[in-house]
């Protein structure tokens, strides 16, 4: 949920549920064959700024730098209101709240449509998401001179995004869902949500929450209508792999360097070919299975190798041969 300033002085910290989040995570990711990392960031992300560890605290800006208000981000041009804000949450119950439904969704899709894709949707969806809900808020303020409760209004809260990927989630979706409860058709789940917290939590963001599944609505829209790959994740798939181009290639010559190891222990693993008896015996005898002749002094080869050098004894009598043979098999 996204909630407003007056909200944040009636509310007051409730500690214990960051556990909760904490072991709904692990066990999710400990379930999962593949591990969703962007989900994971984002995760780790929005709990960072909220706990405000000292290493990030002189780094990060405090929550009254960055509380969405459309005045003052058309008034000062304020980026940093227009796309920090969604990161930032008033307690813990925001906060889990919020984290428990990304964790979710996230899950759901990232292993749906990949990293890259996935971390495109939501970077695109949080710039529409606020910038729709920015829009609502000057269109009211011009239009029909109403400005005390969105206009003016200081909002935080990763949710307007929350609504945006819960319409992509369930836009082909043709069964029915329960919210809060009450049945109803997936594809429509968003909209009620919208209405019962609304009617439930009056004090939630209602412009944040339905610029969320505006902005749903025209991410689904521009998708259809554009089948290539979109700019945003073509930038996000070039970072990625300018990021993880050591590891790729530290993984490639680990790999190269296992795969020698193999090829050469492949010889002595193999067959041999006495010099004296001609018989192949397996490499990891030193002496021939059939007469005894040792294997010192190149005595054999290798099928695996090849030829190897010729051994320096002369051949056996035949006598000794047989004799060899039948001493062998007795």
């Amino acid at each position: 949920m996204a909630y407003s300033v007056e909200e944040r002085r009636r509310r007051r910290a409730s500690g214990g549920m960051l556990p909760l989040l904490a072991l709904s995570t692990v066990s999710e990711y400990y379930r999962l064959p593949w591990k969703p990392p962007v989900t994971a960031g984002l995760l780790a992300a929005n709990t960072l700024v909220y706990l405000r560890p000292a290493f990030i605290h002189p780094v990060i800006p405090h929550i009254n730098e960055v509380w969405f208000n459309p005045n003052l981000i058309l008034k000062h041009k304020d980026l940093k209101r227009f796309f920090l804000s969604p990161f930032y949450h008033l307690d813990e119950p925001h906060l889990v709240y919020n984290m428990m439904s990304l964790l979710w969704k996230g899950i759901k899709l990232e292993t749906s449509m990949g990293s890259s894709e996935f971390a495109s949707m939501v970077f695109t969806l949080l710039g529409m998401s606020q910038g729709v809900t920015l829009l609502l808020a000057k269109s009211l303020h011009v239009f029909f001179d109403y400005q005390k409760a969105y206009y003016h209004e200081y909002v935080v809260g990763f949710s307007g995004v929350l609504f945006a990927l819960k319409v992509v989630l369930n836009a082909q979706a043709e069964d029915y869902a329960s919210v809060y409860g009450i049945l109803v058709p997936t594809k429509y789940a968003a909209w009620a949500e919208l209405i019962l917290v609304q009617m439930f939590m009056p004090s939630a963001s209602f412009l944040g929450h339905f610029g969320g599944i505006l902005a749903g609505i025209l991410y689904l829209k521009l998708k259809r209508s554009y089948s290539g790959l979109d700019p945003v994740s073509m930038v996000v798939r070039g970072v990625t792999r300018a990021v993880t181009w050591p590891l790729r290639l530290l993984s490639s010559l680990v790999r190269s360097r296992r795969r020698r190891r193999r090829l050469s222990g492949r010889g002595q693993s193999g067959i041999w070919r006495c010099q004296s008896c001609t018989y192949d015996s397996s490499g990891w005898q030193s002496v021939c299975e059939m007469c005894g002749s040792g294997r010192d002094r190149g005595n054999g080869w290798s099928v695996n190798q090849g030829q190897t050098h010729s051994s320096s004894s002369s051949d056996l009598p035949l006598d000794e041969l047989r004799r060899r043979r039948v001493e062998r098999y007795s």
